[in-house]
C-alpha cells in the first residue's frame, strides 16, 4: 500500500528536530509522499529546504490566516520567488479562521484573496484552512471559480461549503478527526467524489485514534485512510491508491517531478 500525506507541518518546531526520523517512519509505514505545508514566508523557506533534501517531500509557500497580519508585500514577494521552484507544489496554507481571530478578519480576507489571485496567475492550487468562516470562504471560492482551484484541508465545514467547493472543481481533504468517537460527518466523507478526495495528517496536530492526544506524524495517515475507506465502503488498498493518484492530479508538479 502506498499513501500520500497531503498536509503535514514538517517545519513545526515539534517535528523539525526529528524530521529525518519522522520521514523515515512514514516511509516504513508505506507513506511515500508528504506535502510539507508552510505558514509564513520564513516557514516557506524551511519547507522548501526540506523538500530539496528529503526524497518524497514537497513544499508549499504561503501565509496562514493566523499570520495574516504578517502578509506584507515583502512576504508575498518572497512567496512569488519560492513558487517558481519545481518542488513547491501549491500556495498556502491560506484561508480564514474566525474561531481564534489571531489576525483581523479584513487582513485574513485580503491575504486569502491575494493567494487566490496568485494561484490564478501561476496555475498552482491553493491549500485552504477554513474555521467558522464558511460564508466568506464560500463567497471567495465562487468569486474565483474557474480561475483558481484549491483544496479544503482538514474539512469540517457544512454540506453547503462542500457543494460549492466541488462545483468549483476543488478537492476536499480529511484528517484524523474522522477517527474520533464523536465524529458525525461520515455523510460528508461519503459525499466527495472518488477522484476529488484526499487524506492528510495535519502533523503535528489531530493525531488519529489510536494516537489521539499525542503529536501526529505522517506515518499515521494510514489510520485516517483506513477509516475513510471504511466509511465509503471501499477496499483500503484501492482507496490508498485512489487518494495518492488524486494528490498527483491536484499537486500537478508532484506528478511532473515523479516522471522526470
Amino acid at each position: 500500500m502506498s499513501l500520500t500525506d497531503t498536509h503535514a507541518h514538517l517545519a513545526d518546531e515539534r517535528i523539525l528536530p526529528d524530521v529525518d526520523a519522522v520521514v523515515e517512519r512514514a516511509r516504513a509505514a508505506g507513506v511515500t509522499t508528504i506535502v510539507c505545508i508552510a505558514t509564513d514566508a520564513d516557514d516557506s523557506r524551511t519547507a522548501l529546504a526540506l523538500a530539496e533534501r528529503l526524497p518524497g517531500v514537497y513544499a508549499t509557500a504561503g501565509v496562514h490566516p493566523h499570520a495574516a497580519a504578517r502578509a506584507t508585500d515583502e512576504a508575498f514577494a518572497a512567496i512569488a520567488e519560492l513558487i517558481a521552484h519545481p518542488r513547491v507544489v501549491a500556495l498556502g496554507e491560506t484561508g480564514l479562521d474566525y474561531h481564534y481571530d489571531f489576525a483581523p478578519r479584513d487582513r485574513q480576507i485580503a491575504s486569502f484573496t491575494r493567494h487566490l489571485e496568485m494561484a490564478a496567475v501561476s496555475g498552482l492550487p491553493v491549500v485552504v484552512h477554513a474555521r467558522e468562516a464558511d460564508d466568506d470562504v464560500r463567497a471567495l471560492i465562487r468569486e474565483h471559480a474557474g480561475r483558481a482551484r484549491g483544496v479544503l484541508h482538514c474539512f469540517a465545514g457544512t454540506r453547503e461549503m462542500l457543494d460549492d467547493a466541488l462545483a468549483a472543481d476543488w478537492y476536499v481533504s480529511f484528517s484524523g478527526m474522522i477517527t474520533f468517537k464523536k465524529y458525525d460527518g461520515a455523510d460528508l466523507v461519503r459525499a466527495v467524489p472518488a477522484d476529488r478526495i484526499l487524506v492528510e495528517t495535519d502533523t503535528p496536530y489531530l493525531a488519529p485514534v489510536p494516537f489521539r492526544g499525542k503529536p501526529n506524524e505522517p506515518a499515521y495517515v494510514r489510520f485516517t485512510a483506513a477509516r475513510a475507506a471504511e466509511m465509503r465502503g471501499v477496499d483500503a488498498e484501492v482507496f490508498a491508491a485512489q487518494t495518492s493518484a488524486n494528490a498527483r492530479a491536484f499537486y500537478a508538479r508532484m506528478a511532473g517531478a515523479a516522471s522526470a
